[in-house]
């Protein structure tokens, strides 16, 4: 078990160069095993999700080779075998063996995924698309099984756009006969870049990034070479810092694009910020407005974004209010924030901030990722010294976070306890 010591109070100054995306990283690494042939993936970064997948395709006799930022994997040796509760259980998107198994076999066999809990994320649409895609599903003690003698092209419409189940779908519908078509279908930018990785091997997507997908099913997947997109998480996460401890803090090899609704709502708080083509240059303002913030689905504003912009607030020369739509249990880092002297009300889904109020140093703990996000970014604005614990959470987003952080000014330790 790790520890984070944390002191509050310096200026962050530098530069912070974003890794590969999280998100986008932890599907594209099952979607290779859809290949017949060796595939390529760069910029994947260094976190525990990655070594958790890579421990997955290991099992399933595949081969790995990590070689700096770059994970070369080939399914020819390939059994597709039950993945039990140890290997399903340490991440959410274990989820995705489902589609890309499903696709290249017509047949798996799994556990239910782990991951954070901040609400309930069933995977009943995953399910409903491979069964409109001629699979039938059935589960005993949450391990389940799908399996189908042919996947045939269907229309499938999202009740909510998952990016989930999009990608899922997509990873199941490659090498089905004929079209497949999901509509309301997730617009997120990692869907996109894993469509670019399945069109790289030889499939027939188009329409990624929209809430029409066609797909045209194809027979066989061939090597490639393909590259993870910046992280937009992380960049956020950074961009928020910057704002609340920054002088001139460089936020760097991202795209701006992606987190466009975070930064209209800095702008829009009077935050100081430098937006150029591959980076973002922000400081801390002496005056900052409140904002009314309502998380959505992408384009509108990431949920994975609420939790670090919330210590944020408790800087406004007033209250603020944040609406969150997607995940009903994304609060729980807030009696933490409130123990360390915010003053934040909850009621239903929407959170008050009552600012500003000062934070001061004490014992935390990061209950789920973006909460743990949130915890690092009101110790480093608060006065003395702050202990974080449950840090593994943390390490499973953030690529290099202790290192990154001290290498702009902040003072920060990661020990075992």
């Amino acid at each position: 078990m790790k520890l984070l010591e944390i002191t509050g109070g310096k200026k962050l100054t530098g530069e912070i160069k974003i890794s590969g995306a999280k998100n986008s990283a932890v599907a594209l690494i099952p979607a290779a095993i859809l290949s017949d042939e060796e595939v390529t993936i760069y910029n994947v970064p260094d976190i525990t999700d990655t070594e958790a997948l890579s421990e997955i395709l290991l099992y399933l006799g595949a081969d790995v080779k990590r070689e700096k930022e770059s994970m070369i994997i080939s399914s020819k040796n390939l059994e597709n075998k039950k993945i039990p509760n140890s290997y399903a259980k340490k991440l959410r998107a274990s989820y995705y063996f489902m589609g890309a198994l499903l696709g290249k076999y017509k047949k798996v066999e799994m556990s239910l995924p782990g991951g954070c809990s901040i609400g309930a994320r069933p995977i009943n649409l995953h399910l409903k698309g491979f069964e409109a895609l001629g699979a039938k599903v059935t589960s005993k003690n949450n391990c389940y099984k799908v399996e189908a003698e042919e996947l045939k092209g269907a229309a499938i419409y999202l009740d909510f756009a998952s990016v989930g189940a999009t990608i899922n779908i997509m990873l199941a519908a490659v090498r089905a006969k004929g079209k497949t078509i999901i509509d309301n279908a997730a617009k997120e930018p990692e869907i996109v870049n894993i469509a670019t990785l399945l069109n790289n091997m030889g499939a027939k997507i188009r329409g990624a990034g929209t809430s029409s997908i066609e797909i045209i099913g194809v027979d066989y997947l061939g090597k490639c070479f393909h590259e993870v997109i910046p992280d937009r998480i992380e960049a956020g996460t950074y961009v928020i810092l910057g704002a609340a401890m920054g002088d001139n803090l460089k936020v760097s090899g991202i795209i701006p694009e992606h987190i466009e609704a975070l930064t209209s709502k800095l702008e829009e708080m009077g935050v100081p910020l430098e937006i150029g083509p591959d980076y973002i240059i922000v400081s801390r303002g002496d005056h900052y407005k409140p904002v009314h913030v309502r998380t959505q689905t992408y384009p509108g504003f990431a949920t994975d974004l609420q939790q670090p912009f919330t210590p944020l607030l408790t800087c406004c020369d007033g209250n603020s209010v944040i609406e969150e739509t997607i995940y009903e249990n994304r609060f729980n880092h807030i009696p933490y924030l409130n123990q360390m002297g915010a003053d934040i009300r909850i009621k239903n889904q929407t959170a008050t901030i009552i600012a500003p109020t000062n934070l001061v140093g004490c014992d935390v703990v990061a209950t789920d990722l973006r909460a743990g996000a949130a915890l690092v970014i009101a110790s480093l604005m608060a006065e003395g010294i702050t202990k974080i614990t449950n840090v593994e959470y943390i390490l499973r987003g953030y690529e290099e976070i202790v290192e990154k952080l001290r290498n702009v000014g902040a003072k920060i330790e990661i020990r075992e306890i």
